[in-house]
């Protein structure tokens, strides 16, 4: 179009220039923008550090060019100011622009970073006459229409604006953006130099998009009638159905879908009396709802649960002992007690067949085959086996279900293990019990106890079922690394049987019956020419690990077939299989260097210092009881992270022997102007339990009496202020601790005399024990005599010369 001369009053301005896609800016109007481009980002920065925040919007005459120049423009665009401008988190900026005047580029005067444009103002003329006011009348009055016809947020509040504003050529602009004009009837109204035109045009278009709206109405209408008439329909359908049915025709009909299947399975069924009564109660409520309906699916979800839970099924028991027997020595080496316990229990089900499954609790350290024992009695009895871990469970509903008013409500993982084991009397494991955890969502333990008990259990109650189940026939077997922290009254319901640590013998026997073919096998090795030198899996057991049970052994062993099978790939198959050995001296190449060194006990030990036995979650250990005195001191000081316990063991034994110093030969003094530090090595590691106080008390008698403790004996028990010395548990796995640093001689509880019997016999004739029932006795067990002739008279504790140097202490106290 022919662009107006200039006039003396004509501003010329230069200004950064914004090229747009699809889409015009027109005076008086507000449009947001998206701006990604670089010399566009520039060109909007540029105008918000200027005073006026002005620019100049453009629109390109090619849409697909990202980088048009100025001759790529439209000759006329809008002069517009900046109201807000955010960045993205693309780096993009939004861009909230208001046009202000129609400006002519004149030409460009910079490129880069972003395009700047001299421009001339050009004015629009509006001259008022009849015509104008006219033309301005018409559009309103189409304008009225709008809401009529448009359901668009704020189009009440647009017309509202439209209809108050007294400009005409501002209102056609305005209306522009409701048009559906491409850009080049857009740039055709921005660039119309006569305002009557404008509003014909404007007119025109608005009229048509009207006259659409009114079509799309009618035909939508029509649409929403047809809807109505089938959901009318639908209702007097149902209202027909709940007719029938109160006359009771709706049931001599054929039923088809899954509403008949559901009737046809609950009537084939083997349902309890009342299990059925619900069932056929939610059916009916089932054929009343339409399949939209949430219910019908939480309904139908809940009939199919009922019908594939095994109400009466139950699998035939084998109960012949001898292959039990045989079954339980094939899968796990040793542990006799364990198996015998089982076996006896199995042989009370076998004579009475009506007595209540037994509620075993396999309690030992990680890794010593308590998951897998409950495998074999499952397999032995050809009972289905399930497994549940309840490591870390702190919601009640895990366990009982949820009520099905909840939204995803489900069943328990009880209920669940029941439905997947399709009987009603399997194995059912729940693993990790002692690590059940409580918290505001309730308390799992609690809900236990009405699972586990042979009194309540054969109406167990789910809260999504709400049926009574039968868990009478369940064998639950249960497992745990300590007892200390299950609830005495779930502890009460239980079986306890202990499995203790390994010896060093019986993991070598696990290791090449058990775990050594399992590794070859799972890593495709059994056929491969590969050779075991006899050292390798005892070196692996000494230098590798360090546990009561057999994992960690599994495990380097799994990593050493690995190894094997990778180098086996990794060989030319034109070339025939060479056969491969395994040294002890390759260990460290195929499994890394040796992460234990040989556990020895201590050399030599210094006054004060005593060895105790300490057993853990993961088996024994040994821990050194050192002791100094602090000259100028008054209290007693206990280092080396111990617990509550371990703390007034320590100071039970100080005031033993404070009570007793006259008759012990100590000088009270000490204790007054004394204190006393006691302190346990690997302060990390966290200790704590009663089996620490003969230790204490030996190291500190060692330190007052100026005695060493004898390095060849380790100790265990508690203590009491009256000089008894009590049990403790744990014996096996102590034992096995100090076995395994070579100590041969161990002082126990004369009451842990019957806890030998657990010991393994190889270790047990390896050992010298003695039994103390005092602190007395214990003293004279573990102090040896001093060749200070000064000493020996001061203290009453001695005895004639013996034949060895590590003698102990014998007299009278």
């Amino acid at each position: 179009m022919d662009t107006p001369p200039a006039t003396e009053n004509t501003l010329i301005v230069s200004l950064p220039l914004v090229p747009v896609k699809r889409t015009v800016l027109f005076p008086d109007t507000l449009v947001p923008f998206t701006i990604g481009r670089p010399r566009s980002i520039a060109a909007v920065e540029a105008a918000m550090n200027s005073e006026d925040k002005a620019l100049v919007f453009a629109t390109q005459r090619d849409s697909e060019k990202e980088e048009p120049e100025f001759d790529d423009l439209y000759g006329i665009g809008t002069k517009a100011v900046i109201k807000q401008m955010g960045k993205t988190p693309d780096g993009h900026l939004q861009v909230l622009a208001q046009g202000i005047e129609r400006v002519v580029l004149l030409k460009k005067e910079q490129d880069e970073p972003h395009m700047i444009v001299r421009s001339r103002q050009l004015a629009l003329a509006l001259e008022s006459d009849l015509e104008l006011e006219a033309l301005h009348r018409e559009l309103v009055e189409l304008i009225g229409q709008l809401p009529e016809l448009l359901t668009t947020q704020g189009v009440v509040e647009l017309v509202a604006v439209l209809r108050a504003e007294k400009n005409p050529l501002s209102v056609a602009y305005r209306l522009v953006s409701l048009l559906n004009l491409n850009v080049e009837r857009l740039q055709g109204l921005l660039e119309q130099s006569d305002a009557k035109e404008v509003l014909r045009q404007v007119y025109g278009a608005l009229a048509h998009e009207l006259h659409i709206l009114k079509i799309r109405h009618e035909i939508a209408s029509q649409a929403q009638a047809e809807i109505g008439k089938s959901q009318r329909e639908y209702f007097l359908r149902q209202q027909l159905k709940e007719i029938q049915q109160e006359l009771g025709e709706l049931e001599t009909q054929p039923e088809d879908g899954e509403v008949g299947e559901l009737k046809a399975r609950i009537e084939k069924a083997d349902l309890p009396d009342i299990v059925r009564t619900e069932a056929t109660r939610e059916l009916k409520r089932l054929v009343k709802l339409p399949p939209a309906s949430p219910d019908h699916q939480v309904i139908r979800s809940y009939l199919e649960l009922v019908l594939e839970l095994p109400w009466n099924t139950l699998t035939e028991d084998h109960l012949d002992l001898t292959h039990v027997r045989t079954i339980l020595d094939e899968d796990h080496y040793g542990i006799q007690d364990v198996k015998e316990r089982i076996l006896e229990h199995l042989a009370v089900l076998k004579l009475n067949p009506s007595a209540k499954a037994p509620i075993l609790c396999l309690v030992g350290p990680p890794g010593v085959g308590k998951t897998s024992l409950g495998q074999s009695i499952a397999r032995a009895l050809e009972r289905k086996f399930e497994r549940l871990s309840l490591g870390g469970l702190h919601d009640e509903a895990e366990l009982r279900g949820h009520r099905r008013t909840y939204v995803g409500a489900m069943p328990g993982r009880l209920i669940q293990a029941l439905r997947r084991a399709g009987a009603k009397n399997p194995i059912l494991m729940l693993d990790e019990v002692d690590k059940v955890g409580q918290d505001f969502r309730g308390d799992p333990a609690s809900a236990l106890l009405e699972i586990l008990d042979p009194e309540q259990n054969h109406t167990f109650r789910d809260n999504y079922l709400d049926l009574p189940f039968d868990l009478s026939k369940v064998m639950f077997i249960t497992t745990a690394n300590s007892l200390d922290t299950i609830s005495r009254p779930l502890l009460d319901r239980m079986e306890t049987i202990r499995l203790g640590g390994y010896s060093h013998q019986e993991k070598l026997e696990i290791a090449n019956r058990y775990l050594w073919p399992r590794r070859l096998k799972e890593a495709g090795l059994e056929s491969k020419p590969l050779t075991l030198e006899e050292q390798v899996i005892p070196h692996i057991i000494k230098r590798y690990t360090r546990e009561a049970g057999v994992r960690q052994l599994e495990q380097m062993l799994g990593r050493l077939t690995r190894k094997v099978a990778l180098k086996l790939a990794e060989h030319p198959p034109d070339q025939p299989e060479e056969s491969l050995t395994i040294t002890q001296v390759d260990l460290p190449e195929w499994l890394g260097i040796e992460r234990f060194m040989p556990e020895e006990a201590r050399k030599t030990l210094p006054l004060g210092v005593a060895t105790g036995m300490a057993w853990t979650e993961t088996g024994g250990d040994v821990l050194y009881v050192e002791s100094a005195l602090l000259p100028g001191g008054s209290d007693l000081t206990i280092t080396g992270h111990i617990g509550d316990v371990m703390q007034e063991s320590a100071q039970a034994a100080r005031s033993y022997l404070w009570s007793r110093a006259e008759s012990l030969g100590l000088d009270i003094a000490v204790f007054k102007q004394s204190g006393m530090h006691i302190h346990v090595p690997e302060g990390a590691i966290p200790k704590d339990g009663p089996s620490a106080g003969v230790t204490m008390a030996s190291a500190l008698a060692s330190l007052l009496l100026k005695i060493p403790v004898r390095k060849d004996t380790a100790m265990t028990g508690e203590i009491g202020l009256t000089g008894l010395v009590l049990p403790v548990g744990g014996i096996k796995e102590k034992i096995l601790a100090a076995h395994r640093v070579g100590l041969r001689r161990i002082v126990l509880p004369k009451a842990n005399e019957k806890d030998l019997k657990d010991v393994p016999d190889t270790v047990r004739s390896e050992l010298s024990v003695v039994f103390v029932e005092t602190i007395e006795e214990a003293l004279h067990a573990v102090l040896l005599k001093t060749p200070d002739t000064r000493e020996k008279e001061k203290n009453p504790l001695h005895t004639q010369p013996a034949g060895s140097e590590q003698q102990s202490v014998i007299g009278s106290l």
